[in-house]
């Protein structure tokens, strides 16, 4: 039996309902796994979350059964994910589906991009 690796923080919104899940785990919100795998969130649907009206939230709530203090929990690591993304704190990696024979070209992009990013946060005002 193989231990489950959690995934990558970096382009969180590629996570697979699995990634999720083990995510969850990791930030020991993990009571909550399957409520998330039975309402098919994963990462594009986090990433989503921060457009969320508040009747939204609420339903969103209602609907994986959390507490109001573990959505709050929730919100502060995915805003602490997005911010290490964005500064480039995060180890960039091929990720799990990407072969071998790319992993130069992929780490070199993914730098690229988030380099990117970072300039532009810096010229919003």
């Amino acid at each position: 039996m193989t231990k489950e690796v959690p995934p990558e923080p970096l382009d969180f919104f590629i996570w697979t309902v699995e990634d999720v899940g083990l995510w969850l785990e990791e930030i020991n919100l993990g009571g909550y796994r399957q409520d998330f795998k039975e309402n098919g969130v994963n990462g594009e649907y986090l990433e989503s979350m921060s457009m969320f009206t508040t009747e939204q939230i609420l339903r969103f709530i209602r609907r994986c059964h959390m507490k109001w203090g573990d959505f709050i929990t929730l919100c502060k690591e995915l805003r602490r994910i997005k911010v290490a993304c964005l500064k480039g704190e995060q180890k960039v990696r091929r990720p799990w589906w990407a072969p071998s024979c790319l992993s130069v070209f992929f780490v070199r992009v993914a730098k690229r991009n988030r380099q990117s990013r970072v300039v532009s946060l810096k010229l919003e005002p």
